[in-house]
């Protein structure tokens, strides 16, 4: 009986968390998928794949998959490469005040999303906006940033890169300083240039820590909604609108949750699938 009460003793501990656990994430995410196949136009539950046929169908929805994707294909590498550089210049014994420079580069992170969007949407305003002050001191004419697509997409995508360079910065300098500093001597007594050292010995071995940072960079996009939402509210005609605005409008302006589930679980598949090919091409051991 003792013996049982012992065994017995971690599982009450995990007690709270599986409880919280079952609550708010196994129990909405069962849900959800219940009502991705539920008319909820119709009073009761009517089991019906039409949520999920019409997602193919859906002007809209193809609409905000084509930006996110556009999105994900252009930010996402040009701010993991940034990402990159900035970890290795702060791993450099040449930089001084490292502390400080990672500080400032993860700061963004810090600052609260409803601030950062409305700091994005003044500095990016046609009238007074200090970029186009900056164009027009350069001679420049002024861009119509928040009112004409493909502009309004560039914004949101910087306005993500700032946020989430440094973080994924910080996450690569981790991995960045795991490398043994043997295989850098060893390189350099058998004359590799700086070059060829970072082509053939920090980036493969950066390998695991890159393949996280895309990771959670896919996912992270597939479920843009915050900078979308509040700098272009999705617009000039649905130019910035990605899945998470159209899930959000479907959901919460619609009320039809029926449909916004089929959307919040094609997202996940799109997610998995991606995240899936990445774990092809660079998990694998090729060392």
């Amino acid at each position: 009986m003792l013996r049982l009460r012992q065994n017995l003793v971690p599982y009450g501990f995990l007690l709270p968390y599986l409880l919280i656990f079952l609550l708010f994430w196994a129990y909405p995410l069962v849900q959800s998928l219940i009502d991705s196949f539920d008319d909820s136009r119709i009073l009761g539950f009517a089991f019906s794949t039409t949520n999920w046929t019409r997602l193919f169908a859906d002007p809209f929805f193809m609409t905000a998959l084509k930006n996110t994707l556009i999105i994900l294909a252009i930010q996402v590498p040009f701010m993991l490469a940034l990402a990159i550089s900035l970890a290795i210049a702060m791993n450099s014994q040449m930089l001084k005040a490292k502390g400080f420079y990672r500080f400032a580069f993860f700061a963004p992170l810090v600052v609260g999303t409803t601030a950062y969007s409305a700091i994005f949407r003044l500095i990016f305003n046609t009238q007074y906006g200090a970029v186009n002050h900056g164009l027009n001191a350069l001679g420049l004419p002024s861009v119509d940033w928040l009112n004409q697509g493909t502009p309004a997409l560039i914004v949101i995508m910087l306005a993500i890169t700032w946020r989430w360079t440094g973080y994924n910065a910080i996450i690569l300098l981790a991995g960045l300083q795991s490398i043994s500093k043997d295989v850098y001597e060893a390189a350099a007594i058998d004359g590799a240039s700086k070059w060829t050292t970072f082509w053939r010995i920090t980036l493969p071995l950066m390998r695991p820590s890159i393949l996280f940072c895309m990771v959670l960079s896919v996912f992270g996009t597939l479920q843009l909604f915050t900078e979308s939402a509040l700098i272009t509210a999705g617009g000039p005609g649905n130019a910035t609108m990605t899945l998470g605005t159209y899930l959000y409008q479907q959901g919460f302006r619609s009320f039809n949750f029926g449909y916004a589930s089929s959307i919040a679980y094609a997202v996940a598949i799109l997610g998995a699938f991606v995240s899936w090919i990445q774990l092809r091409l660079l998990g694998r051991d090729n060392t």
